[in-house]
């Protein structure tokens, strides 16, 4: 089942403008199926073969003369030797739009080579997960609850049958066999799997590599490196905080966000609704979810996501967008039914920013329906990216 999705517009938009479009994002989040999409009269091939992607690594040419353009390449990262090979056939058609629609799902290979090779000839766009506003179009009966245990992945809404719990299982021994061992030197497995869950412990958290290295029993560098991994391969966000020159004592450190809300639950430990409704870490994995589902948007939207938090002293806001001197501030609760109590951070954070500045200010909960509220407004799920416009 082909579930319509929210890049497929930016996707082709890109082909149209530029003779190679690198589709890159974590595993099983639908990139090919949405290039298939997006070129439907193209050739298709996957270097998941060993056998095509040893043709295309040995003998690029005759690989590249073998499947000519239009060509959608998928996991082209198997094959570095193709890269350079594509500036040139790319160069020779220079003017010629939509040639080459390439995936992959190991940013560190790949961006590598699209830098090296194809600088200036490639637009680069990510694929995330799911939006909610896409889950809801194929399964409106799904309540927010459901959609945060089950997450982004596009297969656990293809069949509703699947179990998640194994598919998020099989995920992350994957992840550690397949993409790290190869791109990473990691010599203890199971000290990444520590890792990895200690960091979805602490999503919604202000990030401390220090303690997070500690509990683990690694070092902090160690652990720096581990973290960008993770961010690499698209398991975790770092939100980055809001800072301008106001003498305020701001935070320094990004706020670490589980990217997809069913895997992060996953590695918590936390499975079931029960579990989650009992659970004191369910406002921060609401808060990493909104926070995934609101950058998902944006980059679906113009290719790019540009969010921040603010804290200082004595207060905090989850999120900010800034623009041209203006801002929206929204603070995300649990709550299914948000009270005007619940704009006091964003008010007071306001009322140290410019006058006239902000321009939109609104609590992102879990309520059924929107309301205003007294300088403000609570937000249900289906409306939370009516706040980014």
């Amino acid at each position: 089942m082909w579930i319509e999705r929210e890049a497929l517009p930016l996707v082709r938009q890109r082909l149209a403008h530029h003779p190679v479009v690198v589709l890159t994002g974590a595993r099983q989040t639908g990139k090919t199926s949405l290039a298939r999409h997006a070129l439907p009269e193209a050739g298709y091939i996957t270097l998941d073969l060993p056998s095509e992607a040893e043709q295309a690594e040995r003998d690029p040419t005759a690989f590249l003369a073998r499947h000519p353009a239009p060509l959608i390449v998928d996991e082209v990262q198997y094959a570095p030797a193709l890269f350079r090979h594509l500036k040139t056939v790319v160069d020779a058609h220079r003017d010629l739009p939509g040639q080459y629609l390439l995936t992959g799902s190991q940013p560190f290979a790949l961006m590598r080579e699209v830098a090296d090779s194809l600088a200036g000839r490639a637009s680069v766009l990510q694929l995330t997960g799911l939006t909610w506003a896409e889950i809801r179009v194929v399964h409106p009966h799904l309540d927010p609850i459901d959609v945060l245990l089950r997450g982004g992945f596009p297969e656990l809404y293809r069949n509703l049958d699947i179990d998640p719990q194994g598919f998020f299982r099989s995920y992350v021994t994957t992840y550690l066999e397949r993409d790290l061992r190869q791109q990473q030197n990691v010599g203890n497995l199971r000290d990444f799997e520590r890792f990895i869950r200690g960091a979805a412990l602490r999503t919604a958290g202000l990030l401390n590599r220090s303690d997070l290295a500690r509990d683990v029993g690694i070092s902090p560098s160690t652990a720096g490196l581990w973290l960008s991994a993770l961010e690499a391969g698209g398991l975790v966000t770092l939100l980055e905080p809001w800072f301008m020159n106001t003498g305020k004592s701001l935070a320094k450190s990004p706020k670490l966000h589980g990217t997809d809300s069913g895997l992060t639950a996953f590695l918590m430990g936390i499975t079931r609704r029960e579990d989650l409704l009992a659970s004191p870490l369910r406002g921060n994995l609401w808060e990493s979810a909104v926070i995934a589902n609101l950058r998902a948007t944006q980059i679906n939207r113009t290719g790019g996501a540009d969010l921040w938090y603010w804290r200082d002293r004595s207060h905090e806001v989850d999120v900010v967008i800034h623009e041209a001197g203006r801002f929206r501030l929204a603070d995300v609760k649990w709550s299914e039914s948000p009270d005007a109590g619940d704009l006091r951070q964003l008010q007071a954070v306001a009322k140290g920013l410019p006058d006239g500045s902000v321009t939109r200010m609104a609590v992102l909960g879990r309520s059924a329906n929107s309301y205003p509220l007294k300088t403000g407004a609570a937000l249900a799920p289906q409306d939370h990216t009516t706040w980014l416009a």
